[in-house]
């Protein structure tokens, strides 16, 4: 049957190549990495998840994360040079926002997957506590 022939059986793992040339699949995979780089760590994930509900100022986010502002400040500077937040000064304020469509995305995923009351995290993995 030419259908089947068209759409390959389905094993349960999507579908990555979509045909890009190796060469470019290296090219996005840095990219990827990069992108989730900035998201794996703690204080960053967090500064995000707060932008996602609107613009803050350094001192409201110091505030929400309960940090100290170079704390708050290094962490923003990374978030800046990935392009991941923008900013804006108004006066001595200076007040960020998500800069990236795909951070939003991101967020609304990871919210789903680990804060959904409806997904509960996994049973305990075994480890030592």
């Amino acid at each position: 049957m030419a259908s089947e022939q068209a759409h390959p059986a389905r094993t349960g793992a999507p579908d990555l190549d979509h045909g890009v040339p190796a060469e470019d699949m290296v090219n996005h995979a840095e990219t990827a990495s990069g992108f989730l780089k900035a998201l794996s760590h703690e204080g960053r994930l967090m500064i995000l998840c707060h932008l996602s509900t609107g613009e803050k100022t350094v001192t409201e986010l110091e505030t929400l994360l309960s940090s100290r502002q170079a704390a708050v400040s290094q962490q923003l500077a990374r978030l800046r040079l990935e392009g991941l937040v923008s900013h804006r000064r108004e006066g001595k304020a200076i007040y960020y926002s998500l800069a990236d469509e795909r951070a939003r995305r991101m967020l609304d995923l990871m919210y789903d997957m680990f804060c959904n009351a409806q997904n509960p995290p996994p049973a305990a993995s075994g480890k030592a506590e």
